[in-house]
C-alpha cells in the first residue's frame, strides 16, 4: 500500500481509546503527569495509546513527545544508528563513541531536552522488553535525575522483563487485546470516515482476520478497500475482505517467500517478507507459524527438519521481543545457505 496507513491517519484521540480503563488511567496521567508502563500483546494500541496522551497533554506533542524505538537502536548498527535523522543532531562530531555510549547518550539527550511548550514533555520508549539489563540501569539513573521535567512511558509487551527499580518509578497499564465488537465499532468509524462502504459480513471477516490484534484489523481493512476500488469506490464485504485476506493469497505470497530464499535470492525473499509484516499486518509470532504451515501442506520438498530447527531458534529470539524482521530474515538467510550447499 502506497497510500497513508489508517493505523496513522486515523490514530485515536484519548476519548476514542476503546478500552475504558486505559482512557481513565491516561486521562488521570494527562491532569498528574506520572511515569507509566503500557503493557499488553502486540498489535493492543500501547504506541497509539501513548501518542494520544501526548496530543492531549502537550500544546507542541511534535516536539515535546520523543519516540524511541528500542529495536532502532538494538537491532542496528553504530553507522545506522548516527545517521537516522531522528538522533543525528544529538550525535554530530561523536562518531568515536561506542555504540553502547551513542544510545546512553541519545537517551539522556532526549530526557534533558528541554520541554518546547509546557512544564514537562514525554519521552516513549516502545519494545522496552529488548533493553538489556545494563542498560536499564543506565535509563533508571535517567529517569531519577530527569523526573521533574520528564514523564518516561515504556510501552512493553513483557513488563517481567523490566528491572523493579524501573517498575517502582513508573505506574503499570495493562492493555488487554480488543473483543471482536470493539475492534468492529473502530473499523467502521474508519471507513465512515474514509467513505468506504461495508456491510456486516465484511466487518465480521476483517475484524475476525485481526484476533484480537487491531493495528493488523486496521490494516487489513486498508488493504481491502484499497484492492476492492475499481474506480467506482470501494466496498468491505464478505467477498472483497476474502478476496484481500483470504488465506490462498497469504498462503501464495509465504511459498513465494520460502522458494526465493531457497534459491538465494535473499531481496526477493525479504521484499515479500516486508509485505507479509506490514501489509498483511502479521506479526513474528503468526508469520513463523504460517510459515511452517504452508511448508507441511506444500508440494514441494522442503527440508521440514531443518525449517523447524531454524524456527525454533527464532520463535525464542521472537519471544525475547527484539526485531521481527531481523529474526525472520535471519531464518530465511539460513535456509538459503543450507539449500545452497546441500
Amino acid at each position: 500500500m502506497d497510500a497513508p496507513l489508517w493505523t496513522e491517519t486515523h490514530a485515536p484521540d484519548l476519548a476514542d481509546l476503546p478500552q475504558p480503563d486505559v482512557r481513565d488511567y491516561l486521562t488521570e496521567a494527562v491532569e498528574e503527569p506520572i511515569n507509566l508502563i503500557l503493557h499488553g500483546p502486540e498489535g493492543v494500541g500501547k504506541t497509539a495509546a501513548a501518542r494520544a496522551l501526548a496530543r492531549a497533554a502537550h500544546e507542541d506533542p511534535d516536539n515535546d513527545l520523543v519516540e524511541i524505538n528500542v529495536a532502532d537502536f538494538f537491532g542496528r548498527t553504530k553507522t545506522e544508528i548516527k545517521n537516522d535523522p531522528r538522533f543525528a543532531h544529538f550525535l554530530e562530531g561523536r562518531s568515536r563513541m561506542s555504540k553502547r555510549d551513542m544510545i546512553n547518550h541519545v537517551l539522556k539527550e532526549s530526557a534533558a531536552h528541554q520541554p518546547v511548550s509546557g512544564t514537562y514533555k514525554t519521552v516513549l520508549l516502545d519494545n522496552a522488553e529488548a533493553i538489556r539489563e545494563d542498560f536499564q540501569q543506565a535509563l533508571r539513573r535517567v529517569m531519577e535525575q530527569y523526573a521533574r521535567t520528564t514523564q518516561f512511558v515504556i510501552a512493553t509487551r513483557q513488563p517481567s522483563k523490566l528491572i523493579p527499580p524501573i517498575e517502582s518509578r513508573c505506574f503499570p497499564v495493562p492493555m488487554r487485546a480488543p473483543t471482536h465488537e470493539e475492534t468492529a465499532t473502530v473499523l467502521r468509524s474508519i471507513l465512515d470516515a474514509e467513505d468506504v462502504g461495508y456491510d456486516d459480513q465484511g466487518i465480521d471477516f476483517v475484524a475476525s482476520y485481526g484476533d484480537g490484534d487491531l493495528r493488523r484489523a486496521i490494516l487489513g481493512a486498508q488493504l481491502v478497500a484499497a484492492k476492492a476500488d475499481d474506480g467506482d469506490g470501494a466496498a468491505v464485504t464478505m467477498d472483497t475482505a476474502y478476496e484481500a485476506l483470504g488465506e490462498v493469497g497469504v498462503d501464495a505470497r509465504v511459498e513465494e517467500m520460502l522458494a526465493a530464499a531457497a534459491s538465494g535470492d535473499f531481496d526477493a525473499a525479504r521484499s515479500t517478507l516486508d509485505d507479509l509484516l506490514e501489509d498483511e499486518g502479521l506479526s513474528g509470532d503468526e508469520l513463523l507459524a504460517e510459515l511452517l504451515r504452508v511448508a507441511r501442506e506444500s508440494n514441494r520438498n522442503w527440508d521440514l527438519a531443518r525449517l523447524h530447527q531454524l524456527a525454533g531458534e527464532v520463535d525464542m529470539d521472537l519471544v525475547e521481543g527484539t526485531s521481527d524482521r531481523v529474526h525472520l530474515s535471519h531464518l530465511l538467510a539460513e535456509l538459503g545457505r543450507s539449500s545452497g550447499s546441500a
